[in-house]
């Protein structure tokens, strides 16, 4: 039997299209000839067939093994070209797609191997209800974001240009490699370095991150120049560059804190937009007592301790907020 030189050519074309090894192809289209002996009635148990790229001579040998596996006869049998060519071009067929599928993989882990926590953009393909994971497009490649990886609550409709994080480049799985994340602080992290030069020339550093996705996150900076207000820089003429972060993240608040050496104060700056009346810490516990005005509590716990909370994770202190009232109550119990 052999392959035309038209057949040899195209299959290289095919290789060089599909960004396949040729040698490659080769090899999957030997394995389908033998794919094809073994299916054909009262074939020989095992085969082996050997391919001339040069020649494009193909030759099957039937072999007959022992127990122990060892060869202990070899034939050319009798086949018929037309069936045997049909079956051998559906393996094939079924091997290229392997073939492809395994060499995008690869060329695919070639070029984002290394690159966690690198910011992305892509466009969402589609939901996989089976793994409950989004499909993102990211023009040379696919990316899937998990449940867990989502912004709570947010729909991510297919045609929607979104922005993530690679979390992991995963070697060993069938599926696509790439896990990406919307969720993760470091997200909002990289979302601002695009968005404020003074963070990547190192005029303003990001301290401390603390985030509910979906919902709000709170950001310390330090300026590093006198004359750069780091608020100022992060926020922007008019909050034009926090308010592009917050469109990218369909809503979720972004306040800026100015971080601060004294404990006290970066713990009051944390607890803000609330008037802080008092603060009191203890460095060997971690733990911080605030006092603030009646009418200033709510706003300094926030909706379901969401702000005290986050303020909290900042500071790295366990902070308990009391209002004034409560503190007088508890003077008159003493007393």
């Amino acid at each position: 039997m052999k392959l035309e030189g038209d057949i040899r050519q195209a299959i290289e074309a095919l290789a060089l299209d599909r960004g396949v090894d040729v040698d490659s192809m080769y090899e999957a289209l030997v394995w389908a000839f033998v794919s094809a002996y073994k299916r054909i009635p009262g074939a020989a148990e095992e085969a082996r067939v050997t391919l001339d790229p040069d020649t494009g001579e193909i030759t099957v040998y039937a072999q007959e093994l022992d127990n122990d596996g060892n060869v202990i006869k070899e034939w050319e049998p009798e086949i018929s070209d037309d069936d045997f060519g049909r079956i051998a071009a559906q393996s094939f067929k079924q091997m290229m797609s392997t073939k492809v599928r395994d060499a995008k993989r690869a060329t695919v882990l070639e070029a984002y191997r290394g690159r966690e926590g690198d910011l992305i953009t892509g466009i969402v393909t589609q939901f996989d209800p089976r793994f409950n994971q989004t499909i993102v497009d990211l023009g040379d490649a696919e990316a899937v974001i998990p449940s867990g990886e989502r912004i709570p609550f947010e729909r991510l409709e297919r045609g929607n240009r979104v922005k993530a994080i690679i979390v992991e480049v995963r070697e060993d799985t069938k599926g696509s490699p790439l896990i990406i994340s919307r969720a993760k602080p470091e997200f909002i992290e990289r979302m601002l370095e695009l968005e404020i030069p003074e963070l990547t020339d190192g005029t303003v550093e990001l301290r401390a991150i603390a985030r509910e996705p979906g919902s709000r996150t709170k950001i310390a900076v330090y300026s590093n120049d006198p004359n750069v207000d780091p608020k100022g820089a992060c926020v922007g003429s008019r909050g034009s560059r926090v308010r592009q972060i917050v469109n990218e993240l369909r809503g979720e608040k972004l306040d800026v804190v100015e971080w601060r050496e004294d404990k006290i104060r970066f713990i009051i700056e944390s607890l803000g937009p609330a008037d802080i009346e008092e603060v009191e810490i203890n460095e060997d516990e971690k733990t911080a007592s605030v006092l603030v005005s009646d009418s200033q509590l709510s706003l300094a716990i926030g909706k379901e301790g969401q702000n005290a909370r986050l303020a909290a994770k900042l500071t790295g202190y366990k902070i308990d907020i009391k209002g004034k009232g409560d503190s007088l109550e508890s003077q008159k119990e003493e007393e």
